[in-house]
């Protein structure tokens, strides 16, 4: 018999690591919480996926066989296996959190490291649970993700600066984000995988570029050091409703701009590199097409999460 109580709480685990999560966690900690933060956190999660998407092509172990294996989810079914990149970003996400908000802010070490461990099993559990990972794989990300922390961490602060301060950085960002999407793929047959992977380089290099932008013209600064370390305000309606109406408002502005830049760039790749486009899902699988448009997209959704919708906030007396 099939537990619903635990399909439930599993399906919650696999979310947190779908694009769903990421659109409400990301900004809702730029947006309420720090920006400081939420930038670090990106450049994390950055690395992490893009390590795990490459790895997969690499290996292409095919996914559990089903049977013995009962599916329950089926949108990842045409990426590889090895390693889980939800158990990836299910390590990396919360154990980044805390190495970078302690000290930062004033909670209890225990509720820190008691909150990273349940939603690393919980993400963990739930790829074993849907049938899409076997443990080896969940185990491997796992053991990933700690690896890829333990480099880019000490680095995190240096990338931060970098794309905040240096004069050339937008330019050198985008430069890197496309060659590395352009250069890592070789799909024999089409998945998810490319797609998903332009789209965090793409998001990854919209935020930074938002947040050069945002440093230049002296907005959304971060607190000075002597304020250290950073204590919860108390939690008044008043505090609670802006945070809710921020993260609103600005998820449908994001939403909104998904959409606009969709619908505006691929049939412009399609025109372009001269694919037909009367069949919209077909051409979206062109490398030619899908990069471009993910992309484009995906970077604009995250410069106007870094940029354009606090510059709204501001303008609508939110910020």
């Amino acid at each position: 018999t099939r537990s619903r109580f635990l399909y439930y709480l599993f399906s919650l685990g696999t979310e947190l690591g779908n694009e769903l999560f990421y659109i409400l966690f990301f900004p809702f900690c730029i947006w309420n919480l720090d920006a400081w933060l939420g930038r670090r956190l990106i450049i994390i999660w950055v690395w992490v996926m893009y390590l795990g998407q490459c790895t997969k092509d690499v290996i292409r172990w095919p996914r559990p066989a089903s049977p013995p294996v009962v599916k329950l989810e089926v949108f990842y079914n045409s990426e590889y296996s090895m390693p889980s990149t939800h158990a990836m970003s299910g390590t990396a996400i919360p154990l980044a959190l805390l190495l970078l908000s302690y000290g930062r802010w004033q909670y209890p070490l225990m509720f820190g490291l008691i909150l990273a461990f349940c939603w690393c099993s919980l993400v963990c559990c739930s790829r074993i649970y849907m049938g899409m990972h076997s443990i080896l794989d969940v185990i491997a990300g796992f053991l990933y993700a700690i690896l890829i922390l333990v480099v880019f961490h000490p680095v995190v602060d240096l990338i931060d600066n970098f794309n905040l301060t240096y004069k050339y950085a937008p330019l050198i960002i985008i430069s890197l984000h496309l060659a590395l999407g352009i250069f890592s793929f070789t799909l024999d047959t089409w998945s998810t995988s490319r797609g998903d992977t332009a789209q965090i380089l793409g998001c990854g290099a919209g935020v930074a570029c938002g947040s050069h932008v945002n440093h230049i013209m002296g907005l959304q600064l971060d607190p000075p050091p002597d304020t250290l370390p950073l204590s919860l305000s108390s939690l008044t309606v008043t505090v609670f409703g802006k945070a809710i109406l921020r993260l609103l408002i600005g998820v449908i502005v994001l939403l909104l701009t998904k959409v606009a830049m969709k619908k505006a760039t691929i049939p412009l790749a399609c025109k372009i590199f001269r694919i037909p486009h009367d069949d919209v899902r077909k051409a979206r699988q062109r490398m030619e097409v899908e990069l471009p448009y993910r992309y484009i997209t995906y970077g604009m959704v995250g410069f106007s999460l870094m940029f354009i919708v606090p510059c709204l906030f501001h303008f609508i007396g939110l910020s």
